[in-house]
């Protein structure tokens, strides 16, 4: 009786050859040194010290934007002005935004004040990235008469040099916001 119905001319001796070799190479294999997993590493050898003095050393990210965002609380300027243009025509509207509140929080600076655009008058809030200058502007009244849509919001790409209005809509395009700090120029008596 066969366990395997196989034809005469073939055999289980192909099929067990490797087996045969590494069983016969397993007590050699078995009795080898342990190889480290990994290699060791000495960050004093003259080898690692060459290497490292032929990395540039200008590549770290050596930026503190949380320190910066404290900077930017304390520095920027509290007002601005210029214009708003919308994209879909119109004449350009004179915009003012007075910062009443900058407050760091970790790198972010939380904006808090008030903007009028033309004659509309409008509390705002924000972020402001410290790391990348990255803008989001929040209108938290009804500016419609100005040519915002609720629910919009300013985003800005460098603080407030490039802005733009984010309509909430896809039927609006948007528009253009261009503001430039208020410098108080006082003088001194000498």
């Amino acid at each position: 009786m066969q366990l395997l119905d196989l034809p005469p001319a073939m055999t289980l001796r192909p099929l067990l050859a490797p087996l045969a070799v590494v069983a016969a190479a397993w007590p050699v294999l078995a009795n080898a040194a342990p190889q480290p997993a990994f290699v060791p590493f000495n960050p004093n050898s003259p080898a690692v010290r060459s290497e490292l003095r032929a990395v540039q050393t200008d590549t770290v990210d050596q930026f503190d934007p949380v320190a910066r965002a404290k900077a930017l609380a304390s520095d920027l300027p509290r007002r601005w002005s210029g214009t708003y243009v919308g994209y879909a025509g119109g004449a350009p509207q004179a915009v003012q935004l007075d910062l009443a509140g900058l407050d760091a929080v970790g790198q972010m600076v939380v904006l808090k004040g008030t903007m009028t655009i033309g004659s509309v008058r409008t509390p705002v809030q924000g972020n402001l990235n410290a790391k990348s200058d990255q803008l989001d502007l929040l209108v938290l009244a009804d500016t419609s008469a100005a040519g915002l849509e609720p629910g919009g919001a300013f985003q800005g790409l460098q603080t407030f040099q490039l802005s733009a209005w984010q309509a909430p809509r896809l039927t609006n395009p948007g528009g253009k916001l261009l503001l430039d700090p208020i410098t108080s120029t006082v003088k001194t008596r000498r």
